[in-house]
């Protein structure tokens, strides 16, 4: 059993993209998955939100669990106030973590915008989830300018209450990536110290569940196999990426 966190550097990212992604691939390999979105924000009761997407872009098989709903597009604590309706607790999140963990081979917590981002009360982030649970992180980035910045800043973050950073995802890469991109590609392992997993192209979150487990399969790395079956506690991830850029990055 294993949990893993997936957040990302700021809010549409491709957060939701990579959890499908990787929920996609630890079906596609037999194993049970869970997906737990602790806040939802910016959509109205009975209305799809991110989970209803994941649903739909793996084709069913996943366990899938909210905790909190907000009508209004801002973090959850934010939203909550706004709202007027029951803040979320960490003591919750990390409850039903577990509980999802003792059932199921792989739990993805799927964060809301970035890091730092307060999900409720006393403030807590997905950071204080995962440390708590004492579950490592991968973070899904944008590709263009600023991504160096903004990985780097993060990376720290997590760092500096304990929680591993396993490896980095290009949430959304663009079909003709410009300078920037292809370099941001090249340089985030150096910048970061952590593994760049790959990316999943532009537009995956539109496919149907059998093409969106080839676009799994062909944008994330190998070594991504490894990363989704092994147990929390040996989540090394071997080095190497799909660089692709030109002498043009030099």
């Amino acid at each position: 059993m294993s949990i893993l966190v997936v957040t990302g550097t700021s809010t549409d990212v491709g957060k939701t993209v990579v959890t499908a992604a990787l929920a996609s691939l630890a079906l596609q390999s037999g194993r049970s998955v869970a997906v737990l979105k602790p806040a939802q924000t910016g959509v109205e009761l009975g209305e799809p939100g991110d989970l209803a997407d994941i649903d739909r872009l793996t084709g069913g098989g996943v366990t899938l669990a909210e905790l909190a709903r907000y009508p209004d597009p801002l973090a959850p604590d934010t939203a909550a106030r706004r709202s007027g309706l029951p803040m979320l607790t960490m003591d919750a999140v990390v409850a039903r973590a577990r509980e999802l963990d003792a059932t199921h081979d792989l739990t993805l917590i799927e964060g809301a915008g970035g890091v730092l981002v307060r999900l409720g009360v006393d403030n807590f982030t997905v950071r204080d989830v995962a440390a708590k649970l004492e579950v490592p992180a991968v973070l899904v980035a944008a590709a263009g300018l600023g991504t160096l910045n903004h990985c780097a800043l993060s990376v720290e973050a997590l760092k500096h209450r304990g929680v591993r950073c396993s490896g980095l995802v290009i949430g959304s890469w663009p079909d003709e990536p410009g300078l920037a991109e292809r370099c941001n590609q090249e340089d985030l392992e150096s910048v970061t110290g952590v593994p760049l997993l790959g990316s999943m192209p532009a537009g995956s979150g539109g496919v149907t569940p059998e093409e969106f487990l080839r676009l799994a399969k062909k944008g994330l790395d190998a070594q991504i196999d490894q990363f989704i079956s092994r147990d929390q506690t040996d989540y090394g991830v071997a080095t190497g990426s799909r660089n692709q850029c030109n002498d043009e990055c030099h």
